[in-house]
C-alpha cells in the first residue's frame, strides 16, 4: 500500500459504486470514512475489516445524511480523530419511481433530503474544513435525472438538477480557493443489487461491457481527485460505449 495521502470520506456507501469507491480511494492511500444509515452500520462495519484485510484504512460509522447536527458531528469526528480531510465524495441515491400525480409531498420532499438537501450538507461541512487549508477534491455522484427529467421520476429529477446546480455554484466559489469540485452523471445503469433485482440479463451486459461496472466509475473518480489544478474537471459524464443518449 502507498504511504497515507489522508482522509477520504464517502456519504453514502451501499454494496455497489459505494463500496467500489471505498475500496479505490483506500488503494490510493487514503484512510476511508463510509457512512450509511445506523441500521446498516454492520455492513459497513464489514467492508471496512475488508478493506483492512486487503492492506487499507477504513472506518465505518452509521450517520443520517439529512441530519445536519449529525452531519457536522461526523466531520469534526474525522478531523479530530482520523485526520485532514482531502477527498469528500457525496454518493447518495434516492432513484425512485412515481407518477406525478402519485407523488406525495412526502415522498418528493423526503427525495430532495436524500439526493440535493444532503449533499449541500456534505460539501457545506468539507468547504468549512478544507477551506482554510486550500486543497482537496469534493465530488458529487449525478445521474441521467441530473440533466434530464423523465416521466414518473420528478423527484427525483427536481433532486438530482438542484444537486447540480449546488456543485456548479461550489466550483465556482471554491476553485479559485484551490479545492476541486467535480460532479459525475451516471448516464446507464450500474452493476450492484437494485440493478439486478430490476434485470435478468446483467451477466451478460458485464461481459459485454454494456453496463456501468462500479470499479470502473471509481477509477474516474480516483482520476478527478489526481488532476493538476492547470486542467480541472467540473463534470464528467460516465456511459457504456452501446448506451444511447
Amino acid at each position: 500500500m502507498p504511504e497515507t495521502k489522508g482522509a477520504c470520506l464517502i456519504v453514502g456507501v451501499g454494496d455497489g459504486l459505494g463500496s467500489a469507491l471505498a475500496r479505490a480511494f483506500a488503494a490510493e492511500g487514503h484512510v476511508v470514512c463510509m457512512t450509511r444509515r445506523a441500521r446498516n452500520l454492520e455492513a459497513l462495519q464489514a467492508l471496512a475489516g475488508s478493506i483492512a484485510a486487503d492492506g487499507g484504512a477504513a472506518h465505518a460509522y452509521g450517520v443520517d445524511a439529512r441530519s445536519e447536527a449529525e452531519m457536522t458531528d461526523l466531520f469534526a469526528t474525522i478531523e479530530r480523530d482520523i485526520g485532514p480531510l482531502e477527498v469528500v465524495v457525496f454518493n447518495v441515491g434516492a432513484n425512485v419511481r412515481f407518477g406525478i400525480r402519485e407523488t406525495t409531498t412526502r415522498v418528493f420532499t423526503k427525495v430532495w433530503e436524500m439526493a440535493c438537501f444532503s449533499g449541500f450538507l456534505a460539501g457545506r461541512e468539507a468547504a468549512r474544513v478544507m477551506a482554510p487549508r486550500g486543497r482537496g477534491s469534493i465530488l458529487f455522484t449525478g445521474a441521467t435525472a441530473s440533466v434530464r427529467g423523465r416521466d414518473g421520476f420528478a423527484a427525483f429529477a427536481a433532486a438530482k438538477h438542484g444537486l447540480r446546480a449546488v456543485a456548479q455554484s461550489m466550483a465556482r466559489e471554491l476553485g479559485p480557493q484551490g479545492i476541486h469540485v467535480a460532479h459525475v452523471v451516471i448516464d446507464g445503469a450500474v452493476d450492484g443489487t437494485f440493478t439486478r433485482e430490476n434485470r435478468t440479463d446483467v451477466e451478460g451486459l458485464l461481459a459485454r461491457d454494456e453496463i456501468l461496472k462500479p470499479e470502473d466509475i471509481a477509477a474516474a473518480y480516483v482520476n478527478l481527485h489526481k488532476q493538476p489544478r492547470s486542467a480541472w474537471t467540473h463534470e464528467l459524464d460516465l456511459r457504456p460505449w452501446r448506451e444511447t443518449w
